[in-house]
This record gives structure tokens, sequence and C-alpha cells, in this order.
């Protein structure tokens, strides 16, 4: 399978529905064991009685399979359905680059590749039923996290710091990289949280205590708990047999599974319309299906919960707090707020009205994560990114018109 086939076209919300919950763990920068905490997360989950994948998104540094004893090298099976079968380790579900390369063969990939294989990792896997995904980001906010907020409906996000000073403002960017595309906040957790002795078993906070708890509390975000420090937890890494399953008994196993009991009873599907979608126009049939709260009040303004259209001019967006907007589809492209369309700096619309038809219609609209809709036009524009919160603010009268 290469990474160019595995570009989904997805439509409605059942090439998707079989993943479950699908929970991104990250932060804003490297070195605070994000893939630890990852694995041995989804052991605890596994351990709850829930069907669990994990993939291993840092596709320049993967670290799973040698944390869970995974053969690296080899190519994975084919399913007979033409699918990537993952490997099966301690009783969940993993795929990552260390498993397609050699430890020494670096991943020498762009932008568009790592976004390929990102998605060929989720969508052309054949991962059965889950209950949960779990997924390993790398470090920063970069094309990694930007590809999955928008490809994927994203459940919620665990974001990773250490006590220190510095990686606690670091990881804030983290969580406002995510809110800012939508993705629900579940909790921070902070790892490496005081020493746990090899010998009495006693936590001594060799690093400043309590950070995680009180950078959570400064943004109104959950705090899921606090990892201690412990040497076996090096050994398990390296030995392929992580800390849940060789030391159940110590108090950083302990911590892997509050963070897992509590997380299983806080991850909720996002409010809004099932995702992801691919709506081409012209076709009723791949419409996004209406949430369920469809035709209720009450909720949020910038949550859409039903798109629809009234004859082939009019795009009508129905709204969680039951407004409902007809938007013209002209003024929908002549608000477009991408490069070739608006000035990055000043923001001042650069798109000449009189260059626009007065008889374009969209051609697809489709499905960017929790936050946004992306729209090709009949003029051939397809580079415009249409945030909720932008859709909500526009009226009939938002530009200049011919």
């Amino acid at each position: 399978m290469t990474p160019a086939q595995a570009t989904p076209r997805v439509s409605g919300t059942s090439s998707m529905a079989h993943l479950g919950q699908i929970i991104a763990v990250a932060s804003g920068k490297g070195g605070v064991g994000k893939s630890t905490l990852s694995t041995n997360l989804a052991l605890a989950l596994a351990a709850q009685g829930a069907a669990v994948g994990l993939v291993d998104a840092d596709l320049y540094g993967p670290s799973v399979p040698g944390m869970l004893g995974i053969k690296t090298g080899q190519s994975p099976s084919m399913s007979p359905s033409g699918k990537v079968m993952p490997a099966l380790a301690h009783g969940i579900k993993v795929i990552s680059m260390g498993m397609l390369t050699d430890d020494d063969k670096p991943a020498i990939l762009r932008g568009p590749m790592v976004s390929k294989y990102l998605r060929m990792f989720i969508m052309e896997v054949d991962w059965g039923k889950l209950d949960y995904l779990i997924l390993d980001l790398p470090p920063g906010t970069g094309d990694t996290q930007l590809t999955l907020a928008q490809s994927f409906p994203l459940t919620g996000a665990v974001i990773v710091s250490t006590p220190q000073d510095v990686s606690l403002k670091i990881a804030r960017r983290g969580i406002r990289m995510m809110e800012q595309v939508k993705v629900p906040i579940l909790g921070i957790v902070e790892n490496m949280s005081g020493f746990t002795c090899p010998t009495c078993g006693d936590v001594t906070h060799i690093f400043h205590q309590g950070g995680g708890a009180k950078i959570a509390a400064s943004l109104g975000v959950p705090f899921l708990g606090a990892v201690p420090l412990d040497p076996a937890i090096v050994d398990c890494g390296d030995d392929g047999r992580p800390l849940v399953i060789a030391y159940p008994g110590t108090p950083a196993a302990a911590a892997y599974r509050d963070i897992a009991a509590t997380l299983s009873g806080r991850a909720q599907t996002a409010p809004g319309m099932p995702t992801p979608f691919d709506w081409h126009w012209a076709d009723d049939a791949s419409k996004p299906k209406p949430s369920p709260v469809a035709g209720k009040s009450g909720g949020a303004a910038e949550v859409p919960v039903a798109m629809d259209r009234s004859g082939g001019r009019t795009l009508v967006v129905h709204w969680q707090d039951g407004h409902i907007q007809p938007i013209d589809v002209r003024d929908l492209r002549l608000a477009c707020r991408c490069a070739a369309c608006a000035d990055e700096m000043s923001g001042r619309a650069v798109l000449d009205p009189a260059t626009v038809p007065l008889n374009i219609v969209p051609t697809r609209i489709w499905s960017l994560g929790n936050y946004a809709i992306g729209v090709s036009f009949s003029d051939g524009h397809s580079s415009g990114i249409y945030t909720f919160g932008h859709l909500r603010r526009m009226v009939a009268a938002e530009v200049e018109d011919v």
C-alpha cells in the first residue's frame, strides 16, 4: 500500500464509525513522554475491556514499536479487502512508520507525504471495531497536528507536560492550537512528577510540584493526573513490555490506570454534524447527515448541526442554537479569506468581485475536522477554509457585489 492510494474520499459517517473515540496525545515540545503515556494509556484502556488501536503518528521518530516489542522493517500483511493489517501487541492494535522502515533508515518526507501517510494509517488500516483509537503525536503544532485536526473528527486531546516551567509554557501553546481548531481538551497529564525510589517506593519531587494542576486550573481544563518518574519505565520501554504490563503494582502504573479510568468517563463525541463528510453539491445523497439535535433550540451558536441547499444557489446552515442561516453561494465565494483572496497581514480583501461569475456554484463541500468546511467552486477556486465562526458571522451584505 502506497500513501498515494491512501487519501480517503469519505461520504457520510459510516467509514469512521468503527474507530470509536479518537483521542490525540499531544504536547508543544519533545521529551515529555508522550509515547510512553500513549502506550501505557492504550494498554490501561484495553485492561478495562475496551478494544483499542494505537497510531504512532510521529513519522520521523517512531518509538512505539520498540516500546511494545514489535519487529521493525517488515512490511505488514494485507487483508482480503486490501487494507493494511495492524500489528497486535499485548492486546492492542498498532500501526507505525517503524513497522515499514528499518531502525537506521530515516523517513525523509515533505509535508504532503506526511499528510498522506497519516490518512493511510487511520483510513487504510483494518482496525476492525474499536472503542478507542489513540494517536501518539510528534512534538509541536505543525503538519501532523493540523492534518489530523482537519481530516478527522477528533474526540479530544490529552496534553502532556512535565513540572518544569518551560515545559508548562510550551504545553500552553499546544492547548491553544487545539482550541483554535475546536478539538476539545480532555485534560492535562503531568509526566515525570517526582521520582519513585526503586528500593522503598517513596516518591521524591526533584522538579517543581503541582505545575500541571496549576496550568490546568488557569486554563480551565481538567487535570487528569500526575505520573512519577520510575526507572522501570525506561527498562520496560527498552524491553518491549510496558510498565502497566510488567509492573502493574508500581505508583506509575497505578497513575496510568487512574488516568485511563478518568478519561473513559470523560471522552464524548464532539457536538455538531457527524463527520467527516464529502458533499458533492449536485448530489444530495452525499450531503452531511444531520446531528441528532438538529431542529432543537439551545446550544452553541458556532456549532452547525445540519447543512442543506435550497435550489442551486443557497447553502442553508442549521446551528445548534436553533438559528437557520441561508447563505448565497456567490457571497460564500466572495467571503473567502485564503491568501489568494485576502491580504494575510491586513486582512483586506484583494479578490475583485467582478472576476467572480454571477452563476458560480460550489462543486464540493467537505468537513475539516470539528471546526471548518472546505469548498470547491465552479470557477476552479478550492483553497478557502471557512471556519464555523466565519460562516456564522456572514450576512447577505458582507461583501461588495457587482
